[in-house]
């Protein structure tokens, strides 16, 4: 399939998202072009038939795809944009409100500008772990300055839409907080339980299994890009992070016997059963009230349509800055 808009298109970094879009474009017909600070990721992504380097002289994208890391996207658009790479631009950090400031502070035109976050990645990171299909069925939130034109929305959603994904468009300060709480907490969770295992002896490590390895799995990221990422999206990652200290602050306290509400039906001090743990008024004690909330969060979780399943059209408010 040919894009009946889109029949150009120059991927800016040539890492796992970059050039798995640029994979996926490729497979549409989009013809493409490939640039990267290292001259090794780019001669990689075209090995691969991700498209090819970019040239001076090259005809200026329908749609330009900034893929580098989050703090570089203001400065990286601006240059874009005053050579004349495109018609309209966007990216693809995972952070959204303090990127699009910086870049109107910086002089950036935002009325072509389509902040993105495609809900995708692997725990692996550069060109040769990226696949055309990495969106497919998956969310891309869109989200742009009031000041952006329709036009360069719809070139954007059209984009998204070649690359298998479905989009949805959010409020860029939302955006962070939602993605602070199923995106970068729940790396800095997995990197904590992994982190107690950094000098493990061997018996330690022939004796874990397959739950631990599933809840660490994201743990295997580039610690430079993630670095990048949570300095991004500071505060909402602080005031999760703060939730999630809280909850096991209080069953550290409850497991050491010091926590009332841990106090079984029987009145007696410790823990007794997960179905029988509650205070003296019936109250679950922290353990079982963690526990029994858990339940519930992996129950929604679980019962809602997941990111990778595709379906209806996105029910978007209006975008706002």
């Amino acid at each position: 399939m040919i894009s009946t808009e889109i029949r150009r298109a120059a991927v800016l970094g040539c890492g796992l998202i970059g050039a798995s879009v640029a994979l996926a474009l490729r497979r549409t017909g989009v013809h493409v072009t490939l640039s990267d600070r290292d001259p090794y990721a780019v001669r990689k992504a075209e090995r691969m038939g991700a498209g090819t380097a970019s040239a001076r002289g090259d005809r200026p994208a329908d749609v330009v795809v900034i893929a580098t890391p989050p703090s570089t996207v203001p400065g990286v658009l601006r240059e874009a944009q005053a050579r004349g790479l495109g018609r309209v631009y966007t990216d693809v950090a995972s952070t959204k409100a303090g990127i699009l400031a910086e870049a109107e502070a910086a002089g950036c035109d935002v009325s072509v500008y389509v902040p993105g976050h495609p809900m995708a990645g692997g725990e692996s990171s550069g060109p040769g772990a990226a696949r055309a299909d990495l969106f497919a069925g998956r969310r891309w939130a869109l989200c742009p300055h009031p000041a952006t034109r329709p036009d360069a929305v719809r070139l954007v959603t059209e984009l998204v839409a070649l690359c298998g994904a479905e989009h949805r468009l959010v409020r860029p300060d939302a955006h962070d907080r939602v993605t602070a709480a199923v995106s970068h907490v729940p790396h800095l969770v997995a990197a904590a339980l992994a982190a107690r295992f950094a000098g493990a002896d061997e018996t330690t490590l022939a004796l874990a299994g397959q739950g631990l390895r599933d809840v660490t799995r994201i743990a295997g990221g580039s610690p430079d890009l993630w670095c990048d990422i949570l300095r991004q999206n500071a505060g909402p990652i602080a005031e999760v992070l703060d939730a999630v200290v809280r909850d096991l602050t209080e069953v550290a306290s409850a497991l050491r016997g010091t926590d009332p509400g841990a106090t079984g039906a029987s009145g007696s001090p410790g823990i007794s059963g997960v179905s029988g743990m509650a205070g003296a008024a019936g109250t679950p004690g922290a353990l079982a009230g963690l526990l029994v909330r858990g339940n519930h969060g992996r129950a929604l979780l679980a019962g809602a349509r997941p990111a990778g399943v595709a379906g209806g059209r996105s029910a978007a408010p209006k975008a706002a800055a």
